[in-house]
């Protein structure tokens, strides 16, 4: 598997136990170090391995966590640093997310180390339609 297409598998993971509201492999798709972050629209910074998974818990636990496709998702490698940036769709509207990964050096996997979405002026142009994509 390439670099790029191991990076997207590792996005199409973080979406996946989004999708299946899976903590434990939440937090197996993070790199776990204080140094992650994440900004989720509408909330403050959040900064390190505790805060940003207590974070996905409290979304997990609440009443009605959103259903969120990515679609579009477009990967970049630069050394040991992975940037995917997709749109994620929700129902009928769409946010854009960057999501930054590190390669691990112990066993060569993508860990994300930062995740922000917001709203997104327009919806994707092009579907997502890699055969492993998460629809």
């Amino acid at each position: 598997m390439s670099n790029r297409a191991a990076l997207l598998f590792a996005n199409d993971a973080f979406y996946r136990a989004f999708a299946d509201a899976d903590i434990q492999s939440m937090a197996a798709v993070w790199a776990a170090d204080d140094g992650i972050t994440c900004l989720h629209p509408g909330w403050a910074p959040l900064r390190g391995y505790e805060e940003v998974l207590s974070s996905f818990q409290s979304i997990f636990d609440g009443p009605a966590p959103p259903a969120i496709t990515p679609v579009g998702a477009e990967a970049t490698v630069h050394g040991t640093i992975g940037i995917v940036i997709c749109y994620e769709r929700i129902g009928p509207d769409h946010l854009i997310a960057t999501n930054v990964f590190r390669q691990e050096s112990n066993n060569g996997g993508w860990k994300l180390i930062h995740h922000q979405a917001g709203p997104a002026n327009e919806p994707p142009v092009v579907e997502d339609s890699r055969p492993d994509a998460i629809n």
